[in-house]
């Protein structure tokens, strides 16, 4: 069990407190939901936690098969409804990894970002799109 503590500071910003680390995260509402747009809205910290855990969980199956994935990058876009209720509709990983596209691990790898907690515990009417670009270029989608 992990606790994270709230606090709401008015204005329609909050900052979170890690329990364990004390490190802090601020979000605000977005400007397209009456918010100032100054920080990660909620949502967003949804997508990137979805980023997060997928470069994450790579690297853990990366590590146990001797694979080194330091520099590689993830990017997600957000894209919420247009109708409501308000809630996100879509979200797009794209993964760029520094190894070959031939890397003999590639399959096990991108298996291992389908399968992410985050992914998991997602709501299956949202969609989510990975995308994977491995050094020379070639793309393979999800």
């Amino acid at each position: 069990m992990v606790e994270a503590m709230i606090r709401y500071e008015g204005g329609l910003h909050c900052v979170a407190v890690h329990g364990p680390s004390q490190t802090q995260i601020a979000t605000d509402a977005p400007v397209d939901n009456m918010g100032r747009g100054e920080s990660f809205s909620p949502t967003d910290l949804v997508g990137t936690a979805l980023a997060s855990c997928v470069l994450t969980t790579m690297a853990i199956v990366g590590d146990r098969h001797g694979v080194d994935l330091a520099g590689a990058t993830a990017v997600v876009r957000k894209h919420m409804t247009a109708a409501p209720p308000r809630r996100i509709a879509r979200l797009e990983v794209d993964v760029t990894l520094p190894l070959s596209p031939t890397h003999p691990q590639r399959a096990l790898l991108e298996a291992a970002a389908n399968g992410c907690p985050v992914r998991r515990s997602l709501h299956p009417e949202l969609e989510v799109v990975e995308t994977f670009t491995w050094s020379g270029g070639e793309t393979a989608a999800d």
